[in-house]
């Protein structure tokens, strides 16, 4: 395949599955955690030190012993990755989580150029040099958007991870495969978060400051577009005080972080013009400058999940108890944030309704801590297979 540029591995892969969670696995994850935490400018990109936190010693070591026994477990084989274009890390995730399990991976890199992809593939260069056993099991690749050429990676899988839109999704699954390849597809999802406003009031100013950077983290640090990025605000106990102290708070921490792009902000005041004219519950609109904007709902009703904005734009409504929402969540959900809540209530509300979507609840601040368990599967499980 000419048109394919190997950014790491060739394509003499070796496609022998290892042991899950093997002592080497574990060591190679633990290696590139401290290369990774050592570059330089780390600090300059939090999406590679979070990914640099994911890969120490401690957390893989937790990992593994909540895993239980992997003495008769190896991983399927080859691992083909179509990595998603919106968010720069997420396929070095996807390709560590087939590695844990056990498996080879070629790694299609987005076609979108991030710096954080090529200080990854800089420093796993070097990780990989003494994990021979690894790096002969590592591809990651780009190549133009050909289908002819994804077939032919499809063809030889025997996992897929597919992260995009419905489309791509839907593309992709339609190629052959092998009869036992197993696919893991990460479809467009949408997310919410639920705010009380009376533990709003009962929290002081330091706490309040915390609180804005871990909304900043979920929202406007990827611009809302992350599938785990709230999009819809949900007030319970609400009030205008209790609001006020929050956006005022978020509003201060967006203004020293975000740069405001032109096409964002052209993009998001078209969306409240869109808004304005056809969204039947939209009771109006508040800005505060360009880097903030609140849509206030009067009902959820129609498909919400395609309320959506992007570098702070959010709809806001103030719900008067969990049954509402059960009324519209839909397998569209995926993340719920949450702050002031009961967590465990909140799981439970989602199990006692059986609800077909929602399926993590964490607190605000940790809506892109993408881990094994993600989207409602089982990764590592689902990657690896059982010698019974």
């Amino acid at each position: 395949m000419s048109d394919v540029e190997y950014v790491i591995g060739s394509e003499n892969i070796s496609n022998i599955p290892m042991q899950t969670y093997s002592d080497d696995i574990c060591r190679f994850v633990e290696a590139l955690s401290e290369k990774l935490t050592k570059f330089g400018d780390v600090r300059r990109y939090p999406d590679v030190a979070a990914l640099a936190f994911w890969c120490r010693k401690g957390n893989i070591g937790r990992l593994k012993a909540d895993f239980g026994s992997t003495e008769f477990r190896l991983g399927r084989g080859l691992c083909f990755h179509v990595a998603p274009s919106n968010i720069p890390v997420n396929f070095a995730f996807s390709w560590l989580f087939a590695l844990l399990a056990g498996n080879a991976s070629v790694v299609r890199l987005p076609g979108k150029e991030y710096p954080q992809i090529e200080i990854i593939c800089n420093i796993l260069r070097g990780a990989l040099r003494d994990f021979p056993e690894i790096e002969e099991r590592t591809a990651f690749v780009r190549y133009p958007a050909q289908n002819e050429i994804t077939a032919k990676f499809c063809e030889i899988a025997d996992a897929r991870m597919i992260w995009g839109g419905d489309g791509t999704v839907t593309e992709i699954r339609g190629l052959r495969t092998k009869p036992r390849c197993v696919d893991l597809t990460f479809a467009d999802r949408y997310s919410l978060c639920v705010i009380n406003g009376k533990a709003i009031l009962d929290t002081d100013e330091n706490g309040l400051s915390r609180l804005a950077e871990h909304f900043f983290n979920d929202t406007w640090l990827m611009d809302q577009n992350a599938c785990s990025s709230p999009q819809l605000i949900l007030w319970i106990n609400d009030s205008e005080e209790a609001r006020g102290r929050f956006w005022d708070a978020a509003l201060v921490c967006a203004s020293e972080r975000y740069e405001l792009q032109t096409a964002v902000a052209v993009e998001k005041y078209a969306r409240m013009c869109e808004d304005a004219l056809e969204l039947e519950t939209l009771v109006g609109v508040r800005r505060d400058g360009n880097l903030l904007y609140r849509a206030e709902l009067k009902a959820l009703r129609g498909p919400i999940e395609n309320l959506r904005g992007r570098g702070g734009y959010f709809y806001e409504y103030r719900l008067k108890n969990l049954d509402e929402l059960a009324a519209v969540v839909t397998d569209k959900y995926q993340t719920l944030t949450q702050f002031g809540m009961n967590e465990d209530e909140l799981r439970g509300f989602v199990l006692q309704n059986r609800l077909r979507g929602i399926d993590r609840v964490v607190p605000v601040g940790r809506a892109m801590d993408i881990d094994v368990v993600w989207d409602g599967f089982d990764i590592v499980r689902m990657l690896s297979r059982v010698i019974a």
